[in-house]
């Protein structure tokens, strides 16, 4: 892979029907991974993932920023808020056509709590005359401090490319997460990767911060004996690192490969080889990046 590749995380979150998928859909076009929300009830969904030489971007779903009805939705808040924090931009995606509504300021003052940068997405711009929008865009600065506003018409296509170079500017570099022809044939590769990423925190406690990355090498099918090969490298920061992953003799890795394997079953309903390799990448990550915690811990909610 070249120099200074970009890769990140970013949330989109708004209303519904303010045009998420149409924006997907316009972005990623053929390019699209669309991954399905299987056994990811209480979780975030990729949207899609957006690759080419410079960049990768994985756009992530929030479900559950609204206003709890019930205990299961203050829980679904929780984590909705939790992905916002560990992500790396987002986007609030608002209807241009619809204007501000109280959904918008239940989510602003969401968003109050949260340290990352915030893009306010006017979309469907084709449908309002240009003047009703600096109104719009006046009302919604004096609400929140968002790093820049946007207008876009995702139907269209206009101002789609500046939002992508505004959102890649901001972005760290980083791995490529997942291949660029990321095929939609198995959306377990990210629950899968997050089921290894999770043994491994689980297995050395503090010893290797949350500074690790799993990326899938593989899922295959071996017909003959009815197994699934799952192949799949754990990133680390540092030598040290690696060492406690792999443990004395391996048992460590031995250990992680045991109970992750229990659970891809699980997920896949079938039973599973799986190969798993440590390798070092230095400071593939800022410090205070947290890159690697985009989503699924299962802290104590």
């Amino acid at each position: 892979m070249h120099n200074n590749f970009k890769s990140g995380f970013v949330a989109i979150i708004g209303r519904p029907n303010v045009g998420k998928s149409t924006f997907m859909n316009h972005v990623i076009g053929q390019k699209i991974a669309i991954m399905s929300d299987k056994a990811q009830t209480t979780r975030n969904k990729i949207q899609g993932v957006y690759t080419d030489e410079q960049k990768q971007i994985i756009f992530i779903d929030t479900p559950g920023i609204h206003k709890p009805k019930h205990k299961l939705g203050d829980f679904m808040v929780k984590i909705a808020e939790n992905t916002l924090n560990e992500v790396d931009a987002i986007m609030f995606m608002i209807n241009a056509d619809e204007g501000y509504g109280m959904g918008d300021q239940y989510i602003m003052d969401r968003l109050e709590s949260i340290k990352k940068p915030v893009y306010l997405i006017i979309n469907k711009i084709d449908l309002v005359h240009p003047d009703q929008l600096l109104p719009l865009i006046d009302q919604y600065k004096d609400k929140y401090p968002f790093k820049e506003i946007i207008p876009i018409s995702a139907l269209e296509g206009n101002n789609v490319n500046h939002l992508m170079e505004v959102i890649t500017e901001n972005l760290q570099e980083g791995p490529q997460y997942y291949p660029e022809d990321q095929v939609t044939d198995h959306p377990e590769r990210f629950i899968i990767s997050e089921l290894i990423r999770e043994k491994v925190l689980q297995l050395t406690r503090e010893e290797v911060p949350h500074s690790i990355a799993v990326v899938m090498d593989g899922i295959d099918n071996r017909d003959e004996d009815e197994k699934v090969l799952v192949q799949a490298t754990i990133v680390v920061e540092r030598k040290s690192q690696k060492g406690i992953i792999i443990g004395k003799q391996g048992q460590m890795l031995k250990e992680v490969g045991k109970r992750a394997r229990k659970d891809i079953e699980r997920l896949l309903g079938s039973k599973v080889y799986l190969e798993l390799w440590v390798k070092v990448q230095e400071n593939w990550r800022n410090k205070d990046h947290q890159l690697s915690e985009f989503g699924f811990k299962q802290d104590e909610y």
